[in-house]
This record gives structure tokens, sequence and C-alpha cells, in this order.
């Protein structure tokens, strides 16, 4: 059976809690009245609209943001690139290694500690980084979303994950 998030504080007194999207405890839940299922297919329908953009690249969304997040900040041990990207090492050490035999990164181990793994950018990851600048702007179209829409539910959605990580108990580094 699922089991339906709930809106906090919104109460029936005959039936208690709301599920989000209005239904009762009684009559069933519509999925689009779920803000997890909402979350979910959107980044379903992203992945969709993503995919043949990389696919011109040769990448896969979860490389492009691991080549982005190293764009920002080059030379980052593998432990912090997969807090920033919220990968776990057994998903992270793979695609690494792919990124690696496309020559788009290097890794090498740390020379203070050798237990450490840094990964970097080569010349060719700076220019496929620089080459998907162009994604931008077809995925803002693809949103029907103007600028300043997309940047205020960009933040919305942020502050809803951190929230959300917090309160599962887990941390992650900014």
């Amino acid at each position: 059976m699922l089991t339906n998030s709930l809106t906090p504080g919104a109460k029936s007194p005959q039936t208690g809690p709301q599920p989000l999207g209005g239904q009762s405890a009684e009559t069933p839940a519509s999925l689009d009245g779920f803000l997890c299922f909402g979350v979910y297919s959107t980044g379903l329908a992203f992945n969709r609209v993503y995919k043949p953009l990389l696919d011109r690249l040769g990448l896969t969304y979860p490389q492009y943001i691991a080549i982005v997040a190293l764009l920002e900040k080059d030379d980052q041990m593998v432990s912090e690139l997969g807090e920033k990207l919220f990968l776990e090492s057994n998903t992270l050490t793979p695609l690494i290694k792919r990124l690696e035999s496309a020559g788009l990164v290097t890794r090498r181990r740390d020379s203070a500690d050798e237990r450490v793994v840094r990964v970097s950018l080569t010349d060719k990851g700076r220019a496929a980084a620089q080459e998907s600048n162009c994604i931008s702007a077809d995925i803002l179209k693809a949103t029907g979303l103007t600028l300043p829409e997309l940047q205020e539910l960009q933040k919305k959605l942020v502050r809803l994950r951190d929230t959300m990580t917090a309160a599962s108990g887990k941390t992650r580094a900014a």
C-alpha cells in the first residue's frame, strides 16, 4: 500500500491529516497530488530533454554534472566531488573512470595523503564544459519558464532538498 505525504497541520475533523493534493484519507490519492511524484517525474522529463543535448557531446547527465562541478572547482578530492553531486563512491568511481578513459579528467593520488584521490579536468574536459554552455539556453526554452521564474524555482528546490536532507539525518558539505 502506498503511503501519502502529508501537509503539515492540515487536518480534517473526521479524517485526520490531509494528503498533499487535498484528497481525503478515504479517497485514493492521484499520483499528481504527491509532491514526491511531481519531483520524480519532473526529473525524468529533464533527463529526456538533456539526453539528446548531451549525446552530441558524448556525455551522460551524471558525467555532465561532474564536469560542471570540476569546472566550478578543479582538482577536487573524489569524496568532495561525491558530496557535491550526491553520489556514493560505488557510483562515482566508475563514472570518473569513464571520464578518464575519454580523456576528460585525470585522477591522481594526493601527495600529502596517498589514500586520497584527486580529480582534475584535462584541457579536453574544459573544452567539453565550454561546449556544453549552449545547453542552458535549450533547457530554459524547454521549461517554458522565464529566467527569473526558473531561478526562483531553483532556489525553492535547493531549499527543499537541503531541508529534507537535514530531516533525513544525512549531512552534506556545501
